[in-house]
């Protein structure tokens, strides 16, 4: 028999949450899993077996406990989902301290980003978010209202972007202790600002954007878990909402198959999107309007910049080269990246 363990300092009181399930055991050990920009979770052996345990950061009880029940409803399609454990209450949500906790059987595999993936493999990537989307339709509609905050759009503005970019570039010079990081933050900053004045009239009117549906809100490699070749679970639905489903299919590709230098595999994305399309039932016109939508949208982000500069937070700083370099190869390849999702 094991001996107990100490658990890691920053663990959440486990030995109170797992009182409230029947057959989940003593905790053992519990240590965070490393990867993931916005959520805390952490590996939890317990004398019972090994769990994913989610200390969910936003949302309230109710919201999270319809986001699990479609999991549960997803899982029952054939999705490959994680569902949590119900505890002795029937219940899958523990609320403790005033913090939201989920209980996850552990599932064992592997992220695969698309330079892991065959052409073969991204066809399939694409054939499981066209599945994702068409059984989010049979069962969400039982499950949660969507926001109608949500289903208005309005592009960004360049006339706001042009002053956060202002901003950010007054930020980066005025470090007292620049390194590469803010001489490539500057120039990617000067950079979209021209591509900007370039473009501005080609931002998306009102009303030009695909039918909205419902989506995981989050899909790319770290949210999917893959045994051998294929994929055994798709994690993390704490943004499962209602989006333009095409811009999603999107959005993952441009995150699955950039290339660090910040080209996208494009004949990996043909093949991703070609299943997409046969998957979800969606035409080629809706996916060509995504990706106008989503190249302005990339064009205007400077997301990361504004967590390092901002809020002093550089947990995504490794992700600006790739990132900032695809917004600027995606202007130039506009019609190949166009032709590649719709062609």
């Amino acid at each position: 028999m094991h001996s107990a363990l100490p658990l890691h300092a920053a663990a959440p009181p486990v030995r109170a949450l797992l009182r409230r399930y029947r057959n989940a055991g003593e905790p053992l050990s519990c240590e965070p899993v490393a990867q993931g920009l916005l959520n805390r979770g952490y590996r939890l052996l317990t004398t019972r077996g090994t769990y994913f345990l989610k200390h969910h950061l936003d949302g309230d009880r109710d919201t999270i406990t319809r986001q699990h029940r479609a999991t549960q409803r997803l899982q029952a399609l054939g999705v490959p989902v994680a569902p949590p454990v119900e505890n002795t209450d029937g219940e899958t949500v523990a609320v403790i301290g005033g913090h939201c906790y989920a209980l996850h059987p552990w599932i064992d595999g592997r992220h695969r980003d698309g330079s892991q993936l065959s052409t073969v493999g991204a066809h399939h990537l694409g054939a499981l978010l066209g599945l994702v989307h068409t059984c989010l339709e049979r069962v969400m509609e039982r499950v949660m209202e969507p926001d109608p905050q949500t289903l208005a759009y309005v592009s960004p503005d360049p006339a706001d972007t042009f002053e956060l970019i202002d901003e950010l570039l007054a930020l980066a010079r005025g470090r007292t202790r620049r390194d590469v990081f803010d001489a490539l933050a500057e120039h990617r900053l000067m950079e979209r600002r021209d591509l900007l004045e370039l473009h501005a009239h080609r931002r998306p009117a009102p009303g030009a954007e695909p039918a909205p549906g419902w989506v995981h809100g989050d899909f790319h490699p770290l949210n999917l878990l893959y045994r051998g070749d294929e994929p055994v679970a798709i994690i993390d639905w704490d943004r499962l909402g209602v989006q333009p489903r095409a811009e999603e299919a999107v959005r993952a590709a441009a995150i699955f198959f950039v290339r660090p230098t910040g080209e996208l595999e494009l004949p990996k994305v043909r093949a991703y999107a070609r299943a997409y399309r046969r998957a979800a039932g969606a035409r080629a016109s809706e996916l060509a309007a995504a990706v106008h939508r989503v190249w302005w949208e990339r064009l205007n982000d400077f997301w990361i910049l504004r967590w390092r500069y901002q809020l002093d937070d550089r947990r995504a700083d490794p992700l600006f080269a790739a990132v900032s370099a695809l917004a600027v190869w995606w202007t130039r390849e506009y019609e190949a990246v166009r032709e590649a999702f719709a062609g």
